[in-house]
Formats: C-alpha cells, sequence, structure tokens
C-alpha cells in the first residue's frame, strides 16, 4: 500500500500561543439545543477557569486554562464542524492527542487537521499534554504534572458543558499519534463507558516487553521534558500496578464491543536511530496487541504500512470514516 508521510516535527509547548490567533474560531456555546449564544461565551467550570482564549473566526477555537492539576496554563485547540453556530445540531467528538515533545497544536501547525475534517459533523479536541505520557506522575519535581486528571476529570466535562455534544458512550472517540496514541488506548481502557472508538497511530500498546522498554522510554523522556527528574511510573522501582492498570496488553477486555483501529509502519529510516527505535517497539508491541484481541475475539482493524515513526494523514481519513460509521450522527 503506497501511504504518504507527513514529518512530525517537535514544537514549543508552555505558554507560547503565537499560531494560534489567527485561525481561531467562532464563539464557543453552552451545551444546550437553544440558539446559539455570542461569541466568547464559553464558561469556567470543572477545575478550570480560561486565562487566554482566541473565538473570533473560522472553525478552530483556542483556550488556555488555569487548572491546579498543572502547575503551567495548559492549552487546547477545539476543531467546530463546518456550520456549526448555525446548525442547532449536537455532534459526537474526537479527543486527538498529540506526540511527544509537542504540544497542543501539533496536528493544527503540522498535519493540517483542519483540512482532513473538512465537512465531516465531529467535534475535534486536541489538548496540551507534554512529555506527560497522560499520566498523574509517581513524582515530578516542578509541579503538579497531572495530565490524566486535567483531561479525564476537568476538559471532557468542560467541553461537554461548553459545546453540543452528545455526553454519552457512543458520542466520544479518542485518537492520538506515538505517545497519544498510547494515551488513546490508556484512556479507553481505564475509562471504559467514556470511548466508543480508539484509534493509535504508531502509539505503544505493550509496556512489559523487552524488559519494559518503553516504561524505561516513558520514565525518561517525561523526566527529561516535563518532571524535572520525577517519573511516570517511578524508578529505578516501578510501580508495578499502575504499570499494570496502563498496559494495553494487560487489559483486553476493556476494548470489547469498542471499534479498534491500529497503524504503524513497517520501515523506520536504518540510519536514524530515534525512528528505528521508536517504530520497531510500536510495530512489535501493537503486533502482541492484536495477537491478545484475536485470542479474545475482539474484532479491530489495523494497517501495517512502509515507513517509519511519522503520522500519516491517509490513515487517519481511513481512520475518521470508520469513527464517523461508529459513532452517534451528529443532529
Amino acid at each position: 500500500m503506497d501511504n504518504r508521510s507527513a514529518v512530525r516535527r517537535p514544537v514549543s509547548r508552555r505558554r507560547l500561543l503565537t499560531g494560534t490567533a489567527g485561525v481561531a474560531a467562532v464563539g464557543a456555546f453552552t451545551g444546550s439545543l437553544a440558539a446559539p449564544m455570542p461569541a466568547a461565551a464559553a464558561r469556567d467550570g470543572h477545575g478550570l477557569r480560561i486565562v487566554d482564549r482566541n473565538e473570533n473566526g473560522g472553525r478552530l477555537q483556542y483556550y488556555r486554562f488555569a487548572t491546579d492539576a498543572i502547575e503551567w496554563d495548559p492549552g487546547v485547540n477545539v476543531l467546530l464542524p463546518n456550520g456549526y453556530h448555525t446548525s442547532g445540531k449536537r455532534y459526537p467528538v474526537l479527543y486527538l492527542l498529540h506526540g511527544g515533545a509537542s504540544d497542543f497544536r501539533e496536528f493544527h501547525l503540522h498535519h493540517d487537521i483542519v483540512g482532513l475534517t473538512a465537512g465531516r459533523e465531529i467535534i475535534v479536541v486536541m489538548p496540551d499534554a507534554s512529555t506527560g505520557w497522560y499520566s498523574n506522575p509517581v513524582s515530578s519535581n516542578t509541579g503538579p504534572r497531572n495530565w490524566e486528571t486535567f483531561h479525564m476529570a476537568q476538559l471532557l466535562p468542560w467541553i461537554e458543558m461548553n459545546f453540543r455534544t452528545f455526553p454519552e458512550y457512543d458520542g466520544r472517540a479518542v485518537a492520538g499519534f506515538s505517545m497519544g496514541g498510547f494515551g488513546a488506548l490508556k484512556y479507553t481502557a481505564k475509562y471504559y463507558g467514556h470511548f466508543c472508538s480508539v484509534s493509535s497511530h504508531s502509539g505503544p500498546a505493550s509496556l512489559r516487553r523487552d524488559f519494559g522498554l518503553v516504561v524505561h522510554w516513558a520514565n525518561i523522556t517525561s523526566a527529561a521534558l516535563d518532571l524535572g527528574g520525577g517519573t511516570v511510573y517511578g524508578a529505578p522501582l516501578w510501580d508495578e500496578a499502575r504499570v499494570t492498570a496502563d498496559n494495553p496488553v494487560q487489559r483486553i477486555e476493556s476494548y470489547r464491543n469498542k471499534r479498534i483501529f491500529l497503524a504503524a509502519g513497517t520501515s523506520p529510516d536504518p540510519v536514524n536511530w530515534f525512528d528505528r527505535i521508536n517504530e520497531e517497539q510500536v510495530l512489535a508491541g501493537q503486533r502482541e496487541f492484536r495477537a491478545a484481541l484475536g485470542r479474545a475475539g475482539i474484532p479491530h482493524e489495523w494497517r501495517e504500512v512502509p515507513g517509519g515513526h511519522v503520522f500519516r494523514p491517509d490513515l487517519f481519513v481511513q481512520d475518521l470514516n470508520g469513527m464517523l460509521g461508529r459513532l452517534r450522527r451528529a443532529g
């Protein structure tokens, strides 16, 4: 199969606001089916206080929040479907999770998420996660970095308070690239009733294989880029219960009755150590995960395509079509 590859470039995070203002979107609205409210109607709530926003035209809206869960103020892009502000409809929601060493702007700045979703009746929520592995860490030397709390206990209900969504199992999907693909698999298993569709694009699906290589990688990268030497899973000894709770291959029954989409590259760059070690581990782990799903009789879709550790827009479009076929239709 021929596939287009988009080279993923790290972008800076924290309080950088450039790149969103010129493309921000129409005013947000409450979760009711009443007539659209004026711009800047999004409200504080669920432990989140809006400290910056841009809601001034187009489909893409930007918010930055103060929250006790995170020491600094994380950002979120919310991409609305065409016609949202006039339709009066409710829409399904996709939570789209970025990879490590990146931020909430990744899919907009580098992967044309606006174009990829044009004409699709779905809201796409793209939150900050730093390089925190979508977890509440065992330790942090940089203040609170409770990304799981921010996403699942605060942001998800805030979205449903402020936008016309279906706040139910059949109204939500989660997907991600690389670290975000792991986050999607993790959140789906740990929060069983939240997402009816899960997709992992080059995301790890097995934490313990090869002497726990992915756990070590999560600890090292989070220590260097998010936690100031703290770790997600603990070092030198892991929090074994936490590893088990987060490990997709040890949570197979939690994926039953869900739509599952997995994608990985089969030919990473042989001279690029980062690309090779990432995608070789991803591919092996996804194959292990797929085998376990097969033994359990759990249906799933998968793609293995040439190339390395990159986000593939063509596979995302295939995935999006499948999501929309599984999610509740806008109306």
